[in-house]
């Protein structure tokens, strides 16, 4: 948290002030440079930075609309009486001046690191080997450019007393910027490969850049056994008047020696520095994670007294999530996409994990490339070295796309096709190419290769869910009609929306300004927030592997239990967030999740009240019987609970705390329970318990395959249950019960739609089909069949089924296809 007056940042920006009268002496505690990390705080400052896609100067209405009061801008005219400004020239270059500053008010040691590859897994590990003995300020993630590195600096406060920073750049003259900025006193200059080559001369230069980032540090980190880069690196240091800290793993000149044996999954390695040995294992066996260790433990070695206490920790090193991601794709495919860039080295990891997934699934090895920008290597010699790469991992075929690698054809040994773009590639391809087989789906960020991603993950399938976009509004607007203008809107959008797809009905939910969304799990929020959505979102059920999630994608969890909270409030910690907002949730009779003793809310208040990480956006609960008229009584007492509960909480903190209790069927009934929010859920897909003029919104339908003609004595389906006692003509109709209709339906107890008439279902639903029988009406292949929608209400066939609707929605199958209608 800083902490610095409007003015006195004005000044350290030298920039002019614009501010209310009753602004002048307010207190900024953080710093916003992302509209959608911005959680409501009246004490942020946020800077509108420009940058080749986005300027920040579009989303100040926004933020002020949400309650921000502070800019630091570039566009004059955006300067109005309603907050405060600072104008400078540059936004990006005052973001750096502050933290600069931030860094000269603290004196305790700081690591910076740079170099091509490795950085964020030196810092990170580090940060796992040094944290008992130091409090630790790191940068969070791969924040290492022109901003990140200033908001990582500016997390520096009197709480730590020792920061690691990492530092990248991608063309000459950025280093010196992030220099003054980090100022650091060790420095370790990780390996220097072809990465980010582009806008540099040569190696030579590129790492010449990056060393001007130890200008003034007193020790510096590096690889001897590199001697081009060692040696720029020892004349660096003479300059400089810097102690070189070398070290080498082929027994070169250098400061600490290392022997290296791999055994049993463990590289085993020996530091030698003079006549003093040290022994550690760390859990992986690749030279990259070897070189990270050395890196390590020469900083460790630096840095401690008593570097011994730390060595054990070495083998309980994690690895750091790469930013690929694994799918299941078509034709018993696996897709292992990686759309960040297209370097080589890169390539060369993205190559392992497709090796190790193809050997898991006995599958073939493709890979879909891109033009390589990266490298600053003529043409020739890097597809040269792509197809070594290629060869070395035993990749059977490669899609190449791009003009580039499209004209180096004949440097490639493998099978191969090529195409001039990514459009070119969707409009030609053929899809039945690609089967059992991993495929590296691999691209620079310019060739947009998630199309193809989509692409080889689409499912054909006749049988589709159609959904009424128009009379989901309509309903929405019905439930509108029974609230109080204050009182907000949340929609449940879990399970895929009830089934019927979460992004495009989140869309038009945001559209219609809705005050919240709530998932089940985080995964569906993701994608929400991937998709554009900007609403806030709720996670109700998160999960502690999906913290993270949760925080990089601005989600808002639903805290449930002491365990969750203390883990949550350390994983925002960990992120150095203030304030992250958090909904608490009471158990009042349903005895599922929540908090329910007044114990436990006084050990919830107390925890809260004890940190600055978290801030309680809402408490609520859930109705157990609210459509059943005979639960009345308990309902009400869950009120009553409910209302003794969250007062505890809400009159423990100075900030507003929204609450909410009412579901779909309890704004139906309930109506003065309304407190400051509602959930609306199953009610807006056209379910109502008390008559409401709800419209149906979803309507499940297929198409038949096959007439056929059966003659008396013959059987339908498994087990022979559709017994024919007349001539009959039966419909074949690829639904069944993996796209979600139930076998309960089958045997004549379920009906379908076709041709003006109900039809009954005959025989057992299969997995992948059902039968109809149609005698009579002179159905044909390709007439369209409805199993619910504008003829068949789905309360109907959720009590032929004997469930609730909720089951029949939720349960159609991802593989149906989602169609939305609207005008």
């Amino acid at each position: 948290m800083i902490d610095y007056t409007i003015r006195q940042i004005a000044q350290i920006v030298e920039g002019k002030l614009f501010v209310p009268p009753d602004f002048q002496d307010k207190n900024i505690e953080q710093v916003v440079t992302d509209s959608r990390t911005f959680f409501r705080s009246e004490n942020a400052l946020f800077f509108a930075l420009k940058g080749p896609r986005n300027n920040g100067h579009a989303f100040i209405s926004d933020l002020h609309a949400r309650g921000l009061k502070a800019f630091v801008v570039s566009q004059p005219e955006i300067i109005s009486e309603k907050a405060a400004f600072i104008l400078v020239e540059n936004t990006t270059i005052a973001l750096q001046m502050l933290a600069a500053h931030r860094r000269s008010s603290f004196q305790f040691p700081v690591i910076g690191i740079t170099g091509s590859n490795g950085k964020t897994i030196v810092k990170e590990w580090l940060h796992e080997l040094l944290s008992e003995e130091f409090k630790v300020v790191r940068s969070p993630k791969s924040y290492n450019s022109q901003i990140g590195v200033p908001l990582s600096v500016l997390l520096m406060d009197s709480h730590f007393n020792l920061g690691i920073f990492e530092a990248g750049i991608s063309q000459p003259g950025e280093m010196e910027k992030l220099a003054g900025v980090v100022q650091p006193e060790i420095g370790i200059l990780t390996n220097i490969g072809d990465a980010h080559q582009e806008n540099f001369n040569s190696k030579q230069q590129k790492t010449e850049e990056k060393l001007k980032l130890f200008g003034n540090t007193q020790k510096l980190i590096f690889c001897a056994d590199d001697e081009k880069i060692a040696t720029l690196a020892l004349q660096f240091c003479t300059v400089q008047n810097i102690k070189p800290v070398s070290w080498s793993l082929e027994n070169r000149e250098a400061t600490i020696h290392f022997k290296q044996r791999t055994e049993n999954g463990f590289d085993r390695l020996e530091a030698k520095i003079g006549d003093k040995s040290y022994h550690f294992q760390i859990p992986f066996t690749d030279i990259s994670s070897t070189e990270n260790a050395c890196h390590c433990f020469a900083a460790v070695h630096t840095l401690s007294k008593n570097p011994e206490k730390i060595l054990p920790r070495f083998s309980q090193l994690a690895p750091v999530a790469m930013r690929l991601e694994i799918k299941q794709g078509i034709n018993n495919c696996l897709l292992i996409n990686d759309y960040y860039n297209s370097d080589l080295t890169s390539l060369s990891i993205a190559l392992s994990v497709l090796h190790q997934q193809a050997k898991k699934g006995h599958l073939k090895k493709l890979v879909i490339l891109s033009d390589i920008q990266q490298t600053g290597l003529p043409q020739n010699e890097l597809y040269h070295q792509v197809n070594q790469l290629l060869e070395q991992w035993g990749i059977g075929e490669l899609t190449g796309i791009g003009p580039g690698i499209s004209s180096n054809a004949n440097s490639f040994s493998m099978g191969k096709m090529f195409y001039d773009s990514t459009k070119s590639f969707e409009n030609n391809v053929a899809r039945y190419r690609f089967k059992d087989s991993a495929i590296l789906i691999k691209g620079a960020r310019s060739f947009t290769f998630e199309k193809i991603s989509a692409l080889l993950q689409q499912k054909a399938h006749q049988t589709v869910l159609e959904i009424d976009l128009n009379a989901l509004v309509n309903n929405l607007n019905i439930f509108k009609s029974l609230l109080l203008p204050s009182t907000k809107i949340m929609v449940m959008v879990k399970a895929f929306s009830y089934g019927s797809g979460d992004v495009e009905i989140a869309k038009l939910l945001q559209f219609q300004q809705v005050d919240y969304l709530a998932v089940a799990v985080t995964d569906e929020g993701v994608e929400l927030r991937q998709a554009g959505i900007q609403t806030p979102v709720i996670v109700m059920n998160p999960e502690e592997s999906s913290f993270q999630n949760i925080i990089d994608f601005g989600l808002e969890p639903n805290i449930y239990s002491p365990k969750l909270l203390e883990t949550f409030e350390k994983t925002v910690a960990e992120n150095a967030l203030q304030h992250f907002p958090v909904h608490i949730k009471l158990d009042t009779g349903m005895n599922r999740l929540g908090f329910k003793t007044e114990e436990e809310i006084t050990g919830v208040v107390s925890f809260l009240k004890k940190t600055n990480r978290l801030k309680v956006a809402s408490v609520f609960s859930h109705l157990a019987g609210s459509d059943d008229p005979q639960l009345d009584s308990f309902t009400q007492e869950q009120f009553s609970c409910f209302e003794m509960l969250s007062k505890k909480i809400i009159e423990s903190f100075p900030y507003k705390i929204d609450r909410h209790i009412l579901n779909s069927a309890g704004i139906e009934r309930f109506p003065d329970n309304q407190y400051d929010m509602i959930r609306l859920g199953i009610g807006l897909y056209g379910v109502t318990v008390s008559g409401l003029p709800l419209q149906n919104i979803s309507t499940f339908k297929s198409v038949v395959s096959q007439i056929k003609k059966l003659q008396p004595g013959e059987t339908v389906g498994y087990s022979r249950k559709g017994k024919i006692k007349r001539k009959t003509e039966i419909a074949v109709v690829p639904v069944g019960y993996a796209d979600g209709l139930d076998r309960k339906l089958g045997n004549g107890k379920g009906e379908a739609f076709v041709k003006g008439k109900r039809v009954p279902v005959i025989g057992n639903i299969c997995m992948d089909m059902l039968m109809l029988d149609v005698t009579g009406l002179e159905v044909q292949p390709g007439e369209e069949v409805e199993f619910f929608g504008p003829h068949i209400s789905i309360t109907e066939v959720a009590e032929r089924a004997e469930t609730i609707p909720y089951e029949i929605l939720t349960g159609i199958s991802q593989r149906v296809k989602r169609v939305y209608l609207t005008e």
